[in-house]
């Protein structure tokens, strides 16, 4: 289990927090267990003795370790060669957890075969033994999601349990003096060790670490369309804030649009913002607005505090933090908001399904004020063959708010190729009847009011509940090349 949790951060980086990940996971890591309980059964019957359960045990290690080592170059590849998405995550978990899951579940009918003595006492050995593995999974499970993994992170964790496993053979092959494995198990162990060793004494100049809800990178970069340096967090690996080194400003253009609340709600003072990441805009909100407050909701709470650490977070009384998920928090929440802030995600285009459904929706309605706004950044392309959680949501919004907009950040008139390229919006919701001009004499109001995307999108789909919101497999389908 402390494998298969390890796996969804080796996975993240490349394919985000998914259903698809969990579901490819589970599902490979199951049925190579499967056959490696038949392939445990099959060698049982020609042989039994501690030496072969050690073989065993010493290429379950080897194929920890090869994904350990290996992972990042196997899965570029994988993005590389193979165009489905689902089909990437499917393969990438087939070669790297099949093999390891395969050997390590060999072992378990192996072990019965090792304590049964009589046919009187198998049932009594089985019993223990699984009872034994169920412990040690459940214990796995809680040990690697609430104190390993926050910790020490996945690679530590592999590689532990590769030498953990190593040690074993270790031990095993030389009290039986298998001259061979015992050579086999000792390179592997050095070559462990070394690898290790390498890892974590050489010099980097970038954070990655793990936390209980992500996989966060903190390292320098240049924006490509400024050239000025920036401090990047990537979480999943997926760009999710930035701050100038040099000076202030946002650095992400979508963040810009936000300010849009000062066309449609000038009068706004407390507002709410779901995902908080690197903190970017709300620092530039403190800092703009004065005389206005903002509580944000991150789930994550060591993203707070790599904003604070890296970030310039400020500790201002005008700023609230809680650390829950987004809808939880709405569920519950009686204040009053003039606007509301949505950027929230799990992966690189795809939002948490349970802050896109018509309950969530009304959830935010309902805590806005009279004349209140939320704005939601969203990534889809306007091409009607990949945006189909773009058109469900937009559905979805205009079944509770009276008046939807939405703005395009990079192509608000595309041409037909230009359809076909990801980019952000910004959707907007009024909770007021009364019809806005869309002109501002604000000269960059102005500017984000032009990019009003005017062409058509089809309504065609159901709008997204709690109970049908297939949000992730709308957004694969956007993915597949």
């Amino acid at each position: 289990m402390a494998f298969e949790l390890a796996g969804s951060r080796i996975l993240g980086p490349y394919f985000g927090a998914s259903i698809f990940i969990w579901t490819s996971l589970i599902g490979i890591i199951m049925g190579s267990l499967s056959v490696g309980y038949w392939f445990g059964g099959q060698v049982s019957i020609r042989r039994s003795d501690l030496k072969i359960l050690s073989i065993l045990l010493l290429f379950g290690a080897i194929f920890i370790f090869v994904t350990a080592f290996g992972h990042d170059y196997i899965l570029k590849r994988v993005v590389k060669y193979i165009p489905d998405f689902r089909l990437q995550v499917v393969i990438s978990s087939a070669v790297l957890f099949g093999p390891a899951s395969l050997f390590m579940g060999a072992v378990l009918p192996y072990a019965v075969k090792l304590k049964i003595n009589t046919i009187e006492s198998s049932g009594v050995a089985v019993g223990r033994l699984y009872a034994l593995s169920t412990i040690g999974s459940i214990t796995g499970t809680f040990l690697s999601g609430f104190v390993l993994l926050p910790l020490f992170g996945f690679l530590n964790i592999m590689y532990a349990l590769t030498g953990i496993l190593l040690a074993f053979c270790l031990w095993i092959f030389f009290v039986d003096k298998t001259k061979v494995y015992l050579v086999v198990t000792l390179f592997s162990f050095v070559l462990l060790s070394s690898v290790w060793i390498k890892t974590y004494t050489k010099e980097v100049d970038y954070i990655d670490k793990d936390t209980q809800y992500n996989r966060i990178f903190v390292y320098n970069t240049t924006d490509k369309p400024t050239g000025r340096p920036v401090k990047m967090l990537a979480v999943n690996n997926e760009h999710s804030s930035a701050m100038f080194l040099d000076g202030s400003g946002l650095v992400f253009e979508v963040l810009k649009y936000y300010h849009l609340v000062k066309y449609f709600n000038p009068g706004f003072k407390h507002s709410l913002m779901i995902g908080g990441s690197g903190y970017a805009f709300p620092k530039d909100y403190l800092e703009r607005y004065p005389e206005a407050t903002m509580d944000v909701v991150e789930i994550d709470p060591e993203l707070t505090s790599i904003a604070y650490t890296y970030f310039d977070l400020p500790h201002d009384p005008r700023l609230r933090i809680f650390h829950e998920d987004g809808r939880t928090f709405i569920n519950r929440e009686k204040n009053k908001y003039d606007a509301f802030f949505m950027d929230a995600y799990k992966s690189m285009i795809t939002v948490p399904f349970q802050l896109t459904t018509k309950e969530a929706i009304q959830k935010i309605y309902d805590i806005l004020n009279e004349d209140g706004v939320v704005l939601a950044n969203l990534i889809s392309t306007l091409s009607h063959k990949n945006n189909a959680f773009l058109r469900a949501e937009l559905a979805t919004y205009k079944s509770v708010f009276p008046q939807v907009y939405l703005f395009a950040v990079q192509y608000p008139n595309p041409t037909e190729k230009e359809k076909e390229h990801f980019q952000n919006f910004m959707l907007v919701g009024l909770k007021t009847g009364v019809k806005p001009s869309l002109i501002s004499d604000n000269e960059e109001l102005n500017e984000f009011l032009s990019h009003l995307v005017k062409i058509n999108i089809e309504e065609d789909l159901p709008i997204l509940t709690d109970d049908f919101a297939p949000v992730e497999y709308y957004t694969s389908m956007a993915l597949d090349k």
